[in-house]
């Protein structure tokens, strides 16, 4: 048997000239080149694409009916499948649409929450995800399709007409979000455990931020020797990842790869960040990884400071946090011409390496700012104290004096304070 061809779609932007917001802060055309990105990323064929310029917005189909019908037109000539319009759809609008051009309409939300479906790994992860989608189906049930207009009967003799069958469907949604949430909870407080454990090995944590298909994936293997998955695509990483990283002056830290940032998240996909944002949070150390080669770099970079300043001013990370971070330009091997890049910046490239070892120098002076220097008088024949001061800390003199060694090391104040007072 054939197997089935691969979905056509197409991509709409409505893009309004002369308005202000954040869908207006990058052209048009980069915005367009991401949308189709994150179409193609789920296998999707994009078989036409187009922005469509907007005078004023359409409560009943978003665009205007001239444009609907020409748009309809060219679906149809292109034989699509499926068409994202790469926005904010109202389900009047949503329903509309799919009347007006005879396929599948989903907008941006959709598209991203599907990616987030099929991409989503650990079991938080996939709660994350489907509460995302019930939060989102939930909004979606107003009385658009009549079969959310039958009603069911009612209890007892004297009972009223019943429940609607929209009722039903929100009310089995309700109960499947708060058993989601009671999940949730005890993931988090299980990998809360986790944090602690950490806390008390104690390995400072580096975290990568930085906007979805930044390289930072490839960036983690190149500095750990992991084998996460990295791919040229939009997402291809959802689930926090950690691994040790030895560092040059024999320190050794936990790096953390996390998922992608994305300029106007959908609100139903801001909770399913907060596993990502929690190990930002903890973090000692931040890494913004920036794509150099893309020509949106600084609308990106923006939009990952933002993101990064709305937890800050939540309470979810220090206020001073940029102090203790460092903007990593990645992907120097695809510039055509030299980078001009702020100062304190490191160009590297994760694919050759190039730049690697002024980044781990970097991130060890960076951690190692922390540091204090003590000396203490350890018996000889005491080699617990001695392996832990040489696992935890950074020799910087040591004299044996017979029974007696004097050593002098930097520890952070948590080693320093756990060794005093063991």
């Amino acid at each position: 048997m054939a197997s089935e061809r691969p979905s056509r779609a197409a991509i709409l932007l409505p893009w309004e000239q002369g308005r202000g917001g954040g869908l207006h802060k990058r052209a048009a055309d980069a915005r367009l080149g991401e949308a189709i990105g994150l179409a193609a990323s789920i296998g999707l064929v994009i078989a036409y694409d187009a922005v469509i310029t907007l005078r004023a917005r359409k409560p009943a189909t978003l665009f205007g009916s001239g444009q609907v019908i020409e748009i309809s037109a060219e679906l149809h000539e292109a034989e699509i499948d499926v068409a994202i319009v790469d926005a904010a759809l109202s389900p009047v609008q949503q329903r509309n649409l799919e009347r007006a051009f005879a396929c599948k309409v989903i907008d941006r939300t959709g598209l991203i929450l599907d990616i987030f479906g099929a991409r989503a790994r650990t079991a938080e992860g996939a709660l994350q995800v489907e509460l995302a989608h019930l939060a989102y189906q939930r909004s979606r049930l107003v009385r658009s399709w009549t079969h959310l207009e039958r009603q069911r009967g009612g209890f007892g003799f004297l009972g009223g007409p019943g429940e609607t069958q929209i009722e039903a469907d929100r009310r089995l949604i309700t109960d499947r979000i708060v058993r989601l949430k009671r999940e949730l909870e005890d993931v988090r407080r299980t990998r809360g455990l986790h944090r602690e454990a950490r806390k008390r090995v104690p390995f400072p944590v580096v975290a990568l931020v930085g906007y979805t298909n930044a390289g930072k994936s490839t960036l983690f293997n190149a500095l750990t020797g992991a084998a996460v998955h990295a791919q040229d695509q939009l997402f291809a990483t959802l689930d926090p990842t950690m691994r040790l990283i030895d560092l040059p002056s024999g320190r050794r830290a936990i790096l953390s790869d996390t998922v992608g940032f994305i300029s106007e998240l959908p609100t139903e996909l801001i909770a399913a960040f907060r596993a990502t944002l929690e190990e930002v949070a903890g973090a000692d150390l931040i890494l913004h990884v920036r794509d150099a080669a893309h020509p949106d770099s600084t609308a990106q970079y923006e939009d990952v400071l933002a993101v990064l300043d709305g937890m800050a001013a939540t309470g979810m990370l220090d206020q001073d946090w940029r102090t203790s971070s460092i903007d990593v330009l990645n992907k120097i091997d695809l510039l055509e011409q030299p980078l001009d890049m702020p100062p304190e910046a490191l160009a590297v490239s994760a694919l050759t390496g190039a730049g690697l070892d002024r980044l781990r120098d970097a991130i060890d002076a960076r951690l190692g700012e922390t540091l204090t220097s003590v000396s203490y008088q350890i018996p000889a024949q005491d080699g617990a104290r001695l392996a832990y001061l040489y696992r935890h800390g950074e020799i910087i003199q040591r004299d044996d004096l017979g029974d007696l060694i004097n050593i002098t090391v930097r520890l952070s104040p948590e080693d320093r304070a756990r060794f005093e007072h063991e």
